[in-house]
């Protein structure tokens, strides 16, 4: 297989292209930048692993589009876990949070919050709800949204609802996590059927490319859990052998990491849209303005001398 020098980071993507079929694909594998994120937070294990298969799809499905800026999966659900937000950047920085209810999450688990969930978890934990994905980039392009209800048995199965009821090529995919001795683990194997133009193809056999995407997706049903999350096969090895017969091309790995965006400028802005009189009234007993974020559970105090500094005029 053809492919160039890649990253050996364990938070990465693999992009590969299948020409003789026209489909490319990705493989993502993430690993210490999932438990940097979820450790922090001290989440119950359904909920951990919940979040932790929403980040990875949405590192998958980012890394399928071109765009520069953010790509976000949220779900918002009527159930015990209400709200999970999970956001990649076109540069590779991944963060992602969870908002659940501890009590209703027990009873939707049988009595034990620290169960883990179970295999039809969607229903149980977010009960009706939404999944949306949306694409952010710089001033001057328009900002996409698409939202499909929460239907399926996992996120996977919703995701791949997205696709059917969207205007998107024809996308396959197939999602692993685990929870080992050394933290937590996960995969996505993503391929998508190229235009025909794309593919290279100037008089395109239908009936011949149609046989070759069921082709591609049998073979990546094929993947083993322990293929796509353990160390071994490497990236390259684990693309050949699924789809050797398509001759498949590698290109240069892309890493991930953890982390977030907060930071004092960011937080500045948000509380000077609130005004002096409803800051006041958000003081804590020590007398402090304190705000926490959701994303890294970093904490920014404001005392006196701070919360002067955002009014202060800066010509003086």
């Amino acid at each position: 297989m053809t492919a160039a020098a890649g990253v050996t980071a364990a938070d990465r993507i693999f992009p590969f292209q299948l020409d003789q079929s026209g489909v490319r694909g990705r493989l993502v594998r993430l690993g210490p930048a999932l438990d940097a994120i979820v450790v922090r937070h001290g989440y119950p294990p359904a909920v951990a692993r919940a979040l932790i298969e929403a980040m990875t799809l949405c590192v998958a499905l980012a890394s399928a589009l071109k765009y520069d800026g953010i790509f976000t999966l949220q779900i918002a659900g009527e159930g015990p876990v209400r709200v999970i937000t999970a956001d990649v950047t076109s540069q590779g920085a991944l963060r992602g949070y969870a908002s659940w209810d501890k009590h209703r999450l027990a009873a939707a688990l049988g009595g034990d919050a620290s169960a883990d969930a179970p295999a039809s978890y969607v229903p149980r934990l977010f009960g009706a709800g939404t999944l949306a994905f949306t694409v952010d980039q710089d001033q001057g392009v328009e900002r996409y949204q698409g939202v499909v209800p929460l239907e399926g048995a996992t996120l996977a199965d919703c995701a791949h609802l997205y696709f059917r009821q969207s205007e998107q090529l024809p996308t396959g995919l197939k999602l692993a996590v685990e929870r080992g001795a050394s933290g937590w683990r996960a995969a996505v194997l993503l391929l998508q059927q190229m235009p025909a133009l794309d593919a290279g193809r100037r008089e395109v056999d239908l009936d011949q490319r149609e046989d070759d995407w069921r082709r591609a997706v049998i073979m990546m049903a094929s993947a083993r859990e322990a293929e796509l999350l353990g160390p071994v096969p490497t990236d390259a090895a684990l693309v050949h052998r699924l789809f050797h017969e398509d001759r498949p091309r590698g290109f240069e790995s892309r890493p991930i990491e953890a982390r977030c965006r907060c930071t004092t400028d960011r937080i500045d802005r948000v509380l000077r849209t609130l005004g002096r009189e409803q800051l006041q009234s958000l003081r804590d007993e020590r007398g402090l303005i304190s705000v926490n974020c959701e994303f890294c559970s970093r904490v920014y105090d404001y005392d006196d001398a701070a919360i002067a500094r955002l009014y202060a005029d800066p010509a003086d």
